[in-house]
């Protein structure tokens, strides 16, 4: 009744064509000289799954609650791989389970799946794990093609020295890695995906779960679980794969389940939006508000801009201008204050948050997606 009530109280102050009920999350933002503003943000429909496919014109940008003209603004979406790199780590459960019961061809095949689906731009790396302290690297983080020539071999030669399964240390270990790599770039904003496969349970009891849990939370990082078989546990693997759990419920199903998740990455990746446009003011502080209208459905996000000394003969299609991240000054920084507004005079240093969309509920054969539970 609440969210009824707020949705009737939201059309009195919108036009018919429904509520605010798609979420904008602004991830930074970019004000430069002559005139460019640019704004790079992910969306989500109203149940939480990534929104991809939105065109620049299905935007209205208003500055200081006035709708700009597309005339005026020349609004357009650049290509945010321009300004963003991607990592994704996949981390393999090699333990006795998985080796010794001859799932490893299955398993390598699903992986080939897995490269052959992901983005061409994702920068891939593969380790694997079993009862051993130390996760193992498979391939480093390079080209997705590059590793996917050598995925078999490198499995295949695969030799466990302890058959137990640390998957708890695992993340820990997987989660650094992936912010090792993000903290390499000279690339402005930097995102990391952690997917993980496992058959069972934490056996080595090295890492708690709960350290494993704060290792995910912490660093942001986007995580996917794929589970085989019954033994991987509901709640954890929700818990840990907090932005999508695929079970697969035999060997015969990884290949579909690694599949799975590689679309629910790419949905994800072409969510994010850099639009850029125009703006008309000359001088002053002003208030941006972004408005996404498709159907009956709308999202909204707001940004307070100072264009002093801004001019004419702006060029929407110029590269914006995002700071690179100091690791340190990061890893400082305070929580922002959730009410307050971003100044563009002040450039937002930190990593670049990734928002957290529960992963698509679907059933297909031989497996089934869990929706992601929220930390």
């Amino acid at each position: 009744m609440k969210n009824v009530l707020i949705c009737l109280l939201a059309v009195a102050a919108l036009s018919a064509s429904g509520c605010y009920r798609m979420r904008l999350d602004l991830v930074d933002a970019s004000v430069q000289k002559p005139s460019n503003v640019a704004l790079f943000f992910q969306m989500d429909d109203e149940d939480g799954n990534p929104k991809p496919g939105v065109a620049a014109e299905q935007f209205e940008i208003y500055e200081d609650g006035k709708l700009i003209s597309t005339f005026e603004s020349k609004q357009t979406i650049l290509n945010p791989e321009i300004s963003t790199v991607r990592y994704t780590l996949l981390l393999l459960d090699m333990s006795g389970s998985v080796v010794e019961s001859g799932q490893v061809p299955q398993l390598q095949e699903a992986v080939g799946a897995f490269l052959e689906g992901i983005g061409e731009n994702e920068k891939i790396a593969i380790y694997a794990f079993d009862g051993r302290e130390e996760i193992l690297p498979i391939a480093e983080f390079g080209a997705r093609e590059a590793t996917l020539a050598r995925k078999n071999e490198l499995l295949t030669k695969w030799d466990s020295k302890d058959p137990s399964t640390n998957l708890h240390g695992a993340i820990v270990q997987g989660v650094a890695a992936l912010q090792d790599a993000k903290a390499k770039s000279e690339v402005p904003l930097r995102f990391g995906t952690l997917v993980i496969f496992t058959d069972g349970t934490d056996r080595a009891h090295r890492e708690t779960a709960e350290n494993a849990t704060a290792a995910i939370r912490d660093s942001e990082t986007t995580t996917f679980v794929i589970g085989l078989g019954g033994e991987v546990d509901q709640a954890e693997g929700e818990r840990f794969g907090k932005d999508g759990f695929v079970r697969a419920a035999d060997k015969a199903a990884m290949k579909a389940a690694f599949e799975e998740v590689a679309e629910q990455i790419n949905a994800r990746g072409r969510s994010y939006y850099l639009l850029s446009y125009c703006s008309p003011s000359r001088a002053g502080s002003h208030e941006l508000e972004v408005v996404a209208v498709l159907e009956d459905q709308k999202g909204r996000l707001a940004y307070q801009f100072d264009a002093e000394g801004f001019e004419p003969d702006c060029d929407p299609n110029k590269t914006p201008e995002f700071e690179i991240p100091d690791a340190g000054e990061a890893a400082a920084a305070p929580e922002p204050d959730a009410d307050a507004k971003p100044e563009a005079s002040v450039k937002v240093k930190a990593e670049a948050k990734e928002p957290k969309p529960k992963a698509e509920d679907k059933t297909k054969p031989g497996f089934q997606t869990d929706k992601a539970t929220a930390f």
